[in-house]
């Protein structure tokens, strides 16, 4: 899957382990490089669904149209997706099958 970043500075702490650590600690850390690997190895969104404790899910309420990722409770990498247009069932909903780009938009406490 292609991978965007809400900006140009978290594309590069993402992209750098050590200013990972140090800006979120080496458990989170470590988490958000393999979330995005396994972003990057995916297809599709679906196959995100397939992946134990990842959680990929869409969130609802002033959140709709996003979707969130678990990293360490409680935060989460928060993500839309990028096709251009978003590729939705006949129904309205997200089409995850056909979702092949995504965008990062941070790491937070998708609860606050």
């Amino acid at each position: 899957m292609d991978i965007m970043f809400s900006s140009r500075k978290f594309e590069k702490m993402c992209n750098n382990l050590s200013k990972l650590v140090e800006r979120r600690g080496q458990i989170q850390a470590k988490l958000i490089a393999l979330r995005l690997k396994q972003l990057q190895a995916a297809p599709t969104l679906s196959d995100m669904r397939t992946l134990p404790q990842v959680r990929c899910h869409e969130l609802v309420g002033n959140r709709k149209g996003q979707l969130s990722v678990d990293l360490d409770y409680p935060y989460r990498l928060i993500l839309i997706p990028a096709d251009e247009p978003v590729p939705k069932k006949p129904d309205g909903g997200l089409d995850w099958s056909r979702v092949t780009a995504i965008e990062i938009l941070g790491v937070e406490d998708a609860h606050e």
